[in-house]
Parts: structure tokens; C-alpha cells; sequence
């Protein structure tokens, strides 16, 4: 895992303005070509098979939380607990996720965390990065099966009629949002597409509804369950008025409280950290993470007698405490970055990685993109 210093294309921002990937700049810096990282066949492997056993795992621990009445650990609404229980019974439909993993290129990597509900960075992971590669080393290849996979899982879906797709309004959220749309029209689905706030309850025919009132029957949201199921008609949800993507249950498997459930389950396994909800249980340096933050906010780095904090809106439901495995450091003298992997599933599958980099330990909105390759 080498990362080289390179010249920026020419007119790079206008091919991704043409492919959808508008908030390439947000914050004045995020997608980074400036740099990329260089992998070997045999450590796409290893991050591939990393990432489908890391999966595997998180599903059983999901079936284990269920099985021995464990949601309440999880901030999860009282009224939404057999909610999650019946969707994970029906096996209700999920189509993507994924995991944060801290690795040098060497060894195992280890699990941060699992974003498996509303995970963004994806136009970047899949067509960004693959249209730089065919520019820059064509020669090469790259971890990126995404786009497909996405396809293809779409065409799994059992539901009937259109597709809603929504999303809070943010510039990243709804370029996430098209581009997924995009690919459930590739895979035969009509679609329409609305900010979350549009969406509403019909009280006389007991329907959900988008902004023309038109019914939904399939729902992707781009909003986090823990938000969603909080809002003011998200009792209405609990009747079943239409089918949620990502599923309900996926409030255990994004939730950091998984975390402790993995490492009971799973012991000193070579890709998980040390885990647990009180701090005495985790030997030498931790991390203590809120149960549902995003974008790194409320995150404490215990390591070597120094504290790192983030600030934030988090923390009332509660924190977790993991081992501390710091990011590799790679530094060229100009732009120094501690760089985090995020390993894509679509599906049951491992799709691809996306790397982002910070000048910090703590992984921020603030993190640049920076593509990838490897080479045989």
C-alpha cells in the first residue's frame, strides 16, 4: 500500500460535473488527485475477504441481538422494537452498506465501524474513481465492482411499482441519492425522487405519500433510521405503509453498540478490535465512540496519556469503548494524512473501497477523497 505523489488531470472537475459528482470541492478541498494509493493483487484479496467475513459476522451478530432481546442496548425507540425484530425475521431487503477499516497494506485490517444505513461517499468509491483510473493508468486495475453489484442487487428486489427515492437537502446527500437512483432505473425501476421533508401521511387513505401526494409503496431514504423514527408521523410507519430501504433492522448493524456484541461473539478475531460498553474492559489505549455518530463528531481517542476530542451533537444515547487502532500515517512532507478504508458490500458481496484522508486521527466530513489502483 504505497501512495504516490501525481499531477491533477486537466479539466477533471468538468467530467465529474458531467457525471453527477457536483460537491467534488465541497469545503474547498475533498476530492484529492493530487495523490493515490497503490495496492498489490494480494492485498485486494485480503481486503476483500476481510470484508465479506466482516459482514458475515455482523450478520449473525444481528440474528444474536434479536434472538436474546438485546435492542434496547441500541437507542433504538421503545415503539420501533418489534419493528426491527419483524423485518429481520422477514429478511427484508438491504442493498448496501460500509465498513470504515484502519490497515497499512499489511497484517489484518480492523474494523471501525459499519455504516450500513445510510452510507455516503459512493459516486466518488464507484464512477469517480474508475473514470481517473482509465485516465491515469489504464493499464492498471482497481477494487471497484460497485456500479454493477448495484445494478444487480436492484434487480433482486421483489417490489412492485415506483421506486421513491429521498434524502435530506444537502448537495452530498442528493448526488448519493441520484446516482443510486440512477442505478435502480439501469435495473428496469421506475422512480421518482423528493427531499425527505416533502414526504408526508395521508390520514384518509392511510398512505404515505411524496410532494404530489402521489402513494409510496417503495421507499429508499438517504435519512437515518434514528432520525426517520423519530419524526412526527413516524408511528405511522409501524403499520408497514410501504417497503424501507435500507430495512429497519438495519438500526442494530449501524449502531455502534454492535460493536461489544462482536467481540463477545467473536473473541480476538484478527479483523475486529476490542470492544465493550464500559472503558476498564479495553487493556492500553481506546477509543470511546457515541452510539450513533457521524462524520467522526463526539469521538474520544484515550492514547499515551494525550486525549483527542471532536465536538458534536452526539452522546445522550449513550457510548461505547474500542480498542484503539490508529490509521496509517503517510506523509510526503506537504500534505501529511492518516488514511481510512471504506470497504463497500452490495448485498452479501465486497463491491470496493473508497480512501479517505484527514490530517487528523479522527476521520471528519472535512476528510479528502483520494482514488486508488493496483497492480498484479
Amino acid at each position: 500500500m504505497i501512495r504516490e505523489s501525481l499531477r491533477p488531470r486537466n479539466n477533471w472537475q468538468q467530467q465529474f460535473e458531467e457525471l453527477g459528482f457536483s460537491y467534488h470541492s465541497i469545503d474547498g478541498l475533498y476530492w484529492d488527485e493530487r495523490y493515490a494509493y497503490r495496492f498489490n493483487a494480494k492485498q485486494i484479496d485480503v481486503l476483500e475477504q476481510a470484508t465479506i467475513d466482516l459482514h458475515q459476522m455482523c450478520l449473525q451478530a444481528v440474528d444474536h441481538v434479536i434472538r436474546n432481546g438485546q435492542i434496547e442496548k441500541f437507542a433504538v425507540p421503545r415503539a420501533f422494537w418489534a419493528e426491527v425484530e419483524e423485518s429481520w425475521r422477514d429478511k427484508e431487503f438491504s442493498l448496501y452498506g460500509r465498513f470504515d477499516l484502519s490497515w497499512n497494506g499489511t497484517g489484518a485490517p480492523k474494523m471501525l465501524e459499519y455504516n450500513a444505513d445510510t452510507p455516503t461517499g459512493l459516486v466518488e468509491s464507484s464512477v469517480a474513481q474508475w473514470y481517473w483510473m482509465q485516465d491515469v493508468y489504464p493499464d492498471a486495475d482497481q477494487f471497484n465492482s460497485i456500479h454493477e453489484k448495484l445494478i444487480e442487487r436492484w434487480q433482486s428486489f421483489d417490489g412492485k411499482g415506483v421506486l421513491h427515492f429521498a434524502c435530506a437537502d444537502s448537495e452530498e446527500d442528493i448526488g448519493n441519492l441520484s446516482y443510486l437512483r440512477d442505478t435502480a432505473i439501469q435495473a428496469g425501476f421506475a422512480t421518482k425522487q423528493n427531499l425527505i421533508n416533502e414526504l408526508g401521511w395521508d390520514e384518509t387513505n392511510a398512505e404515505l405519500v411524496d410532494a404530489n401526494d402521489v402513494k409510496i409503496d417503495n421507499l429508499f431514504k438517504l435519512y437515518p433510521w434514528e432520525w426517520l423514527s423519530r419524526e412526527e408521523f413516524a408511528t405511522h410507519l409501524l403499520t408497514r405503509p410501504a417497503r424501507i430501504i435500507e430495512p429497519a433492522w438495519k438500526m442494530i448493524l449501524s449502531n455502534k453498540a454492535i460493536l461489544p456484541v462482536l467481540w463477545e461473539l467473536f473473541p480476538n478475531h484478527p479483523n475486529l478490535l476490542a470492544a465493550s460498553t464500559e472503558s476498564w474492559r479495553i487493556s492500553g489505549n481506546f477509543v470511546k465512540k457515541p452510539l450513533l455518530s457521524r462524520e467522526g463528531e463526539n469521538i474520544s481517542i484515550y492514547a499515551d496519556g494525550e486525549v483527542i476530542h471532536t465536538s458534536g451533537e452526539y452522546g445522550d444515547e449513550g457510548y461505547i469503548y474500542q480498542a484503539f487502532a490508529p490509521q496509517p500515517k503517510f506523509d510526503d512532507g506537504i500534505t501529511p494524512a492518516y488514511t481510512s478504508i471504506g470497504s463497500w458490500v452490495v448485498g452479501d458481496e465486497a463491491a470496493g473501497i473508497g480512501i479517505r484522508e484527514d490530517e487528523t486521527l479522527i476521520t471528519k466530513n472535512t476528510s479528502r477523497f483520494v482514488p486508488h489502483y493496483f497492480v498484479d
